[in-house]
């Protein structure tokens, strides 16, 4: 059989035969003297096998093990691999298969937050949170949805229950909105305003007491590529209240020490 007989018959590509030889996966044949491979009903047997393997998800490199080994036990080996990696993948997608089910329930029922997906931790956060026009809140939240994305599980867990007395106290979540308001009236201002140091000693007092644990526990620095980035995204006398906030908590977390 040529290259295109044994290709259709074992079911696959002649690039793939190809590929093969070049691997070393699936030995060349002898060539006729025109040059072309001769190839025989053993050589689709070896093919036919590779197939089945890649079929079960083994990769070439698994392939050439349990080619390798005659009497099956790396054969036995890789597929207790495989079977125990699907089961790991069938739980991973059962658990995101419930995340999507309460995204969709939020969705239909208009409670799927606007800066969404995120965790259900934040989702409670932000369902906790009174509604605000200010663009600083919308800046804020939109600041935690990253935080959700870029924080180990664990710190993010602990950050947003911090925060939450923030917003279901009535009384804490009336002053948070009210230092929102102030900050949205920074927008235009100079970073030499006489209300930058003020609201930035107002809203550092306001942080509750367990983000100060959870900035004691992680860095601190604003000065890197990331705290400037993050500074940045604000207009130049709101970032500067929020650095004297920050200059606040940080020596509020030394003070505890």
């Amino acid at each position: 059989m040529r290259i295109g007989e044994i290709a259709a018959l074992a079911g696959v590509t002649r690039r793939t035969v190809r590929h093969y030889h070049h691997l070393g996966l699936f030995p060349e044949p002898e060539r006729l003297p025109n040059g072309y491979r001769d190839y025989g009903l053993q050589h689709a047997v070896a093919l036919a096998r590779i197939r089945r393997l890649t079929e079960l998800g083994l990769g070439l490199a698994e392939v050439r093990d349990v080619l390798a080994d005659d009497a099956g036990r790396e054969l036995a080996e890789v597929l207790a691999e495989l079977d125990a990696d699907l089961a790991r993948q069938e739980a991973a997608i059962g658990e995101r298969r419930a995340r999507l089910a309460e995204l969709i329930k939020q969705a239909q029922e208009g409670r799927l937050p606007a800066e969404g997906p995120v965790s259900p931790e934040l989702a409670g956060l932000f369902g906790a949170l009174a509604p605000s026009e200010s663009p600083m809140a919308a800046k804020d939240r939109a600041h935690l949805a990253l935080l959700d994305t870029i924080v180990a599980p664990e710190q993010r867990d602990r950050l947003f229950a911090a925060l939450r007395p923030l917003a279901e106290d009535p009384e804490t979540s009336g002053r948070v909105h009210e230092l929102y308001e102030r900050l949205d009236a920074l927008e235009d201002a100079d970073v030499d305003d006489p209300r930058i140091g003020p609201l930035g000693d107002e809203l550092a007092a306001s942080m509750p007491d367990a983000l100060l644990d959870l900035m004691a526990d992680g860095p601190r620095n604003v000065d890197d590529s990331f705290g400037a980035a993050f500074l940045a995204d604000f207009a130049p006398a709101q970032g500067a209240v929020v650095r004297r906030m920050l200059a606040v908590l940080n020596a509020r977390v030394e003070a505890r020490r």
